[in-house]
């Protein structure tokens, strides 16, 4: 057979045709529906049925399993999917991936595209210059469409045919004739294919020509099959390798998934393939007879391989769970430091949706700890005690020693860095993404609560010197006062951790309502308690203007945290909605810009 070097970079060449094909293609659709399938896929449950048909519908729809799983891996990193969400999605993404090889086998072996190939890529170029984005889309769509088969029909001829180079089947014959060691040698090539092309839909239509032009029987191209199962989950487990544990967990499920699938189907694949070849075949045609009839009885045999596989194992992934836990323990991890981002990756841009999860989590922790801590030890309460079951006047009673801490220096620091990377990184999501109006929204809201957290850190400043001299004055009036000003800052911080701890819960969120209301009117110049100390001479002029001022920050102060709490923890549908506050405005201003 005289087949040199040039036949082997056409082959070659005809490969990476059909691949970028296949990426055009996949690419176009991810811009045309991948937003909406990822929304699709970040609002999965934790029901196993629900979750394995939405891998199905994601894979077929974006015809790539690995661009699938990769989203999977990324979203359980993200902590948008628990393991069992995602290993039901994997399991539906592996039935989806057998939608190409049906394509494949149907138009590239059933009907000619050869001919209507290049026409179609004409039209699609041409609707690459209309003005609307998804009409351009949808123009790549269908010149990654054509580019696939054109591809696929350069394999077809590039692949030597069996019966002009005899000699071809005989070197073959001496490999398909040794039993199961030969199913086993096949499994291994066509994990190996996989990994070396990352596209088990490329191992496949090359798996299919093979068996077209008669280079392979049924049996062994049904193990080339099962190997490339295998080896496409190898893409997760290398995208794993810089993710957290939880994520590594679901990539090595994908892999333990498919590994039993392989098992307990090469235990059973004489009698499957029986039974798939008697059921595809057409004029009584046996796809272990003729080579003709082999791409049908293989899709089939894929497509079974996989429904079974997925029913199979669906009631058993409480288990594969249970394996990867055991495998992949948990490490404690390592805390940062305040003023490096915990959540704030460069893995966490490849989707809108991780994105903002991490900028949300982040603007969170950052709430959460050092705004909370600065603000309650500047009026010398302990985090401890604000948490414990102590109504607020017992938590200010307990809380008399002087907390030592340098505002400005932790601000400057410390919270000011990561504020400036929170700010960077929505500012990164705004120009990287071509988002919707409420994901905008939803970014400018986390941006406008951060503002508000340091501002409430500001505002504290003026505050710490004060209350620091007061809380132990001689003076039992004024000493009063600014325990009511630590009393109403602990209420607030009750209650917005209460709101926390329980988001949709209406109670809570009437009662920080209500005391957002209160605040506007409790205030010590307003109620009538400042003019009332001046008057009866209990407090000196000096001691007056100093508390009015504070009692003011304090106001303003609660007020910060409100807003800042409502916009990182309540959602839109929530009985706040329709509250008219600044915030709404300033992100009415904001969005108007994206």
């Amino acid at each position: 057979m005289d087949y040199g070097i040039a036949n082997i970079l056409t082959l070659l060449g005809s490969l990476g045709l059909f691949l970028y094909g296949m990426k055009v293609m996949s690419d176009s659709l991810m811009e045309l529906a991948g937003d909406k399938m990822r929304n699709i896929l970040a609002s999965v449950t934790s029901n196993r049925v629900f979750a394995v048909f939405t891998g199905f519908l994601i894979t077929a729809v974006i015809q790539s399993s690995s661009a699938t799983t990769l989203m999977v891996v990324s979203f359980v990193n993200a902590s948008l999917l628990t393991l069992v969400e995602a290993i039901g999605v994997i399991l539906g993404a592996h039935i989806g991936t057998t939608v190409t090889a049906w394509i494949i086998t149907i138009l590239g072996f059933k009907v000619s595209m050869s001919a209507i190939a290049l026409p179609l890529v004409g039209l699609g170029f041409l609707f690459t210059f209309s003005k609307k984005i998804n009409i351009r889309h949808w123009g790549m769509f269908v010149v990654g469409f054509a580019i696939l088969f054109i591809g696929l029909q350069f394999l077809k001829d590039a692949v030597p045919d069996i019966k002009d180079n005899p000699e071809m089947l005989a070197w073959l014959k001496s490999y398909t004739d040794m039993g199961f060691l030969s199913i086993l040698l096949f499994l291994g090539i066509g994990t190996l294919l996989t990994i070396v092309v990352q596209s088990s839909s490329a191992t496949m239509a090359l798996t299919l020509i093979m068996c077209h032009e008669g280079w392979i029987p049924f049996d062994m191209a049904a193990a080339m099959v099962l190997g490339e199962n295998v080896g496409t989950t190898i893409t997760a487990n290398l995208a794993a390798l810089v993710a957290n544990d939880n994520a590594k967990r679901a990539a090595r499920a994908h892999f333990i998934s498919q590994s039993l699938g392989v098992v307990w189907m090469l235990l059973l694949l004489y009698p499957a393939l029986k039974f798939i070849d008697s059921f595809t075949q057409s004029g009584g045609v046996s796809a272990f007879d003729s080579p003709m009839a082999i791409p049908v009885a293989l899709s089939a045999f894929h497509t079974t391989f996989n429904v079974l596989n997925t029913l199979v194992l669906i009631g058993f992934i409480p288990l594969i769970v249970k394996i990867v836990v055991k495998m992949i323990p948990l490490k404690e991890e390592v805390e940062p430091s305040i003023d490096q981002p915990k959540y704030l990756s460069k893995e966490a841009l490849n989707y809108p949706q991780t994105a903002i999860s991490s900028l949300v989590k982040e603007s969170k922790r950052l709430f959460e700890g050092p705004v909370f801590e600065i603000i309650a030890h500047s009026l010398n309460l302990h985090r401890e005690s604000i948490l414990s079951d102590l109504k607020a006047k017992n938590v200010v009673q307990s809380s008399r020693d002087i907390i030592a801490i340098d505002i400005n220096e932790v601000y400057y620091l410390k919270v000011k860095t990561i504020y400036s990377r929170i700010v960077e990184f929505s500012t990164k999501i705004l120009a990287l993404f071509t988002l919707s109006s409420d994901k905008a929204e939803e970014i400018n809201k986390i941006k406008i609560a951060n503002r508000y957290s340091v501002e409430a850190i500001k505002d504290v400043r003026e505050l710490k010197g004060n209350v620091d001299k007061f809380m132990v004055s001689d003076n039992k009036f004024i000493k009063k006062e600014y325990d009511v000003l630590r009393k109403k800052m602990t209420k607030v911080f009750q209650e917005i951790f209460q709101v926390i701890e329980e988001p949709e819960s209406e109670e809570h969120l009437m009662h920080l309502q209500s005391l957002r209301e209160k605040i506007k009117l409790d205030d010590v110049m307003i109620d009538g308690t400042l003019d009332e100390l001046i008057r009866k001479e209990l407090i000196s002029s000096e001691m007056a203007t100093t508390l009015a001022n504070d009692s003011n920050y304090v106001n303003d102060i609660c007020n910060h945290l409100i807003k800042a709490a409502e916009l990182l923890y309540v959602e839109s549908d929530t009985i706040l909605e329709g509250l008219t506050t600044d915030a709404d405005k300033e992100i009415s201003e904001i969005s108007r810009k994206y």
